[in-house]
């Protein structure tokens, strides 16, 4: 059972969600580890006056990807568990 939850918070790593602001200017991907993979500035978007408004869309483009990225792995790892419990006597998922 070990082994198989190990594989699954290796998956984790391999689980990517993207989201982006501005309209496409900005995107963001994180994985499904919570961390921020890569991203992505239209050059449009890159003036150095309007540096406020860039660091705001990269927020919001970075905590959707982030929460979508979460979304996978909990749903990735709730299948996981549901695998897992049946095989172990006693438990079971009903509520």
């Amino acid at each position: 059972m070990q082994e198989e939850v190990s594989k699954a918070q290796e998956a984790l790593g391999a689980i990517t969600a993207s989201s982006e602001s501005g309209g496409g200017m900005v995107k963001v991907t994180a994985n499904g580890k919570g961390q921020i993979i890569s991203v992505h500035l239209e050059r449009e978007v890159i003036d150095p006056k309007e540096q406020e408004m860039l660091e705001d869309l990269v927020v919001a483009a970075a905590n959707r990807a982030l929460a979508k990225a979460k979304e996978l792995a909990d749903e990735k790892m709730s299948n996981v568990a549901s695998s897992l419990l049946p095989n172990i006597p006693g438990l079971s998922l009903k509520k």
